[in-house]
């Protein structure tokens, strides 16, 4: 294709429309797209019924070059994308005894019967290619026709996810619609706003006019998109300015790319061969899944402790019964009491303790809701630190998490020497 393709996505599912399921699709492959140059133009989410699905469908093969779908193809009676479409194109659908033979290993190996109607997962476009399913039964389906391409992906996330990444971005790379390589430089940061951030860049924007940059916010995160604007930029240029760009942002800068603060502060104390413990009661556990996401997250992350009342942070952590009568569960000295307690229990070199009000009741005058204390324990010193944030539970707790990664990743970059020769002397 000689200009820009232009991309529609649809999500199918009732569940979607009455708000059973987040449509957490659409954000996910407008960033995979995005990532490789290629933004989606437009979406929509349909119901089931058939008469829907055809005239979405047809709609959207006639405006687009290129149309993605997700949900309706799998064993149930709902589940009618793959034939209602194939209506719609005036497609033969076959049936494949290969995908018939993978469905039935499936089950064998979870040691269950196939039903019957699995058997309607086996058909495909007789004039088309099937993308298999590594962690489900319902395999998504490619066809082209007159210079427009049609993809379909199941439904469930971790099955679309892989089936996306490892079949149909090279398959649309090996079509020349999508680029081999990202099509932007991102970074991202951490500690400053949007604003403030923005400000930052205002040198490399003045600089350099044609270059886009575009900037996208979560919860304290402020990731910095770099793309030349309508590609007149090499890449080894670009890179050059995404390192100006990160000598501007200094210590807000996080990494290149998309890695999570979990997996900076991983690799940082990777690189020390020292371990983390946890131990956090207001975030609930989200700080410790935070790292168990992270793939060998067991070379660093020994453990932690979820201490929401009063007797466990004393029990299991072991913070002093003195402490929390002088100065209650959410103060700075707890907070210190903490992160020293659980690196001593679970003997690990680091602690990192989180403890606060996240609403939207409790609080006082000197800790309103939304204080958050986090403490750490290092070798060579113990710290506290106060934030405090508006907004729902949720958000709250969200933001303390990034603010307590954030924070051992700063005091690990700049202890790293002296927090190195700690360890060759404890060795």
């Amino acid at each position: 294709m000689s200009k820009m393709p232009i991309v529609e996505v649809i999500n199918f599912g009732d569940e979607l429309l009455v708000g059973i399921r987040e449509n957490s699709h659409l954000t996910y492959l407008g960033g995979q797209l995005a990532r490789y140059g290629l933004p989606i133009h437009r979406s929509r989410v349909i119901t089931d019924e058939a008469s829907e699905i055809k005239r979405a469908f047809l709609d959207a093969w006639q405006h687009s070059d290129i149309v993605i779908t997700t949900g309706g193809l799998g064993p149930t009676a709902d589940d009618m994308t793959r034939e209602n479409i194939a209506e719609a194109l005036g497609a033969k659908l076959v049936f494949d005894a290969e995908i018939e033979a993978l469905i039935l290993a499936r089950f064998k190996v979870l040691g269950r019967r196939m039903a019957a109607h699995h058997l309607k997962q086996c058909y495909r476009f007789a004039e088309g290619e099937v993308l298999h399913n590594e962690r489900g039964t319902a395999p998504g389906l490619a066809y082209r026709s007159e210079g427009k391409i049609l993809i379909m992906l199941p439904g469930p996330t971790h099955e679309l996810t892989p089936m996306f990444e490892k079949q149909a971005i090279p398959m649309l790379q090996a079509m020349g619609v999508l680029s081999n390589e990202e099509a932007y430089i991102q970074l991202r940061t951490c500690g400053s706003g949007e604003s403030t951030v923005e400000e930052t860049m205002q040198p490399i924007v003045q600089a350099y006019p044609e270059l886009t940059v575009a900037y996208c916010v979560h919860y304290g995160i402020v990731d910095v998109r770099l793309s030349p604007h309508k590609g007149r930029m090499c890449m080894d240029k670009l890179k050059g300015i995404a390192h100006e760009a990160r000598v501007l942002l200094g210590e807000d800068f996080v990494c290149f790319g998309h890695c999570s603060l979990a997996g900076v502060v991983f690799h940082e104390l990777r690189a020390l061969d020292r371990t983390l413990a946890i131990a956090e009661s207001c975030t609930g556990g989200l700080l410790c899944d935070a790292f168990t996401n992270l793939q060998g997250a067991s070379k660093v992350f020994v453990g932690g402790v979820v201490c929401y009342s009063n007797d466990v942070k004393v029990s299991k952590v072991g913070v002093p019964e003195s402490i929390l009568e002088q100065h209650g569960a959410v103060s700075p000295e707890c907070a210190i009491a903490m992160a020293s307690g659980i690196a001593e229990r679970l003997s690990s070199d680091y602690g990192l303790s989180v403890t606060g009000f996240a609403g939207p009741d409790g609080g006082n005058e000197q800790n309103p809701v939304g204080t958050i204390h986090l403490g750490y324990h290092s070798p060579v010193g113990v710290w506290c630190k106060t934030v405090r944030y508006t907004g729902g539970r949720l958000d709250v707790k969200a933001r303390a998490v990034h603010a307590a990664l954030d924070w051992v990743r700063r005091k690990l970059r700049k202890y790293k020497i002296e927090e190195f020769l700690c360890g060759c002397e404890c060795d």
